[in-house]
Formats: structure tokens, sequence, C-alpha cells
């Protein structure tokens, strides 16, 4: 399991043990979703995150995603 957005919204997921990749810029979710590890099954993003990988990204089904509410 990963999450992607600001710092401050994805930093608290760590103590579950997610994976957390901070991304405050949409070039930096880009980024960051590009880096998910390989065995990734689960990908939580903000809803910022969301809307910088567009829906093609996020329903395409492998990861499955989830969008954090606002």
């Amino acid at each position: 399991m990963a999450a992607i957005g600001e710092r401050l919204r994805v930093l608290g997921l760590v103590t579950a043990g997610v994976v957390v990749l901070p991304a405050e810029d949409p070039d930096a979710v880009r980024t960051a979703w590009r880096r998910l590890p390989p065995d990734t099954g689960l990908v939580v993003v903000t809803p910022a995150a969301a809307e910088a990988l567009g829906p093609e990204l996020l329903e395409q089904g492998d990861p499955l995603t989830a969008v954090m509410p606002p």
C-alpha cells in the first residue's frame, strides 16, 4: 500500500506501514506515481494528487486507487 499527495495529508499513514510518497505539485505527483514499488496493490491519493494524475490512471485498476475525502 502506498499514499501520494501533500505531505501533511499523507505523512500520518506511515505509522500504519504505508509507503508514503509526499508530492506537493502535479509534476511531483506524476513522478511519485512512476516510482511506486512494482508490488503496490493499493494507492491512496489526496484529491489534489488525483486531479494531477487524471481519471485515466486512476481508473486503470492496477494498482487499485482510493481518493481521500477533501
